[in-house]
């Protein structure tokens, strides 16, 4: 798993979330649910690469910082191994992947 981060002028981050087919582990789908979809396990599909790996683009803002998990074909939640930070989860005994968006 990667985080990706670029920073444009306009005080915009760009992060571009990797799942590689390793962590995927025969996944047929994977989406992203995070602070910036309301915690939507549907808005934001992850797409599948030729080499196995999945992949999302999210437009940030700078100075902030927002939790996320993935779910797997819709039924197995998972942590980003590369995520910035981990926190709890305010509703299950779990920990929620964080990003940090800041230069």
């Amino acid at each position: 798993m990667a985080l990706k981060k670029s920073f444009t002028k306009d005080g915009k981050c760009n992060v571009t979330f990797t799942v590689s087919p390793e962590a995927a582990q025969g996944a047929k789908t994977i989406t992203i649910a995070g602070d910036f979809n309301s915690w939507s396990s549907t808005e934001d599909p992850l797409k599948k690469g030729k080499d196995g790996s999945f992949s999302i683009k999210k437009t940030l803002e700078v100075g902030k910082e927002y939790q996320f998990r993935y779910l797997f074909d819709g039924v197995r939640w998972e942590n980003d191994w590369a995520a910035d930070k981990y926190i709890p989860a305010p509703f299950s005994s779990a920990e929620n992947s964080v990003v940090i968006c800041s230069k």
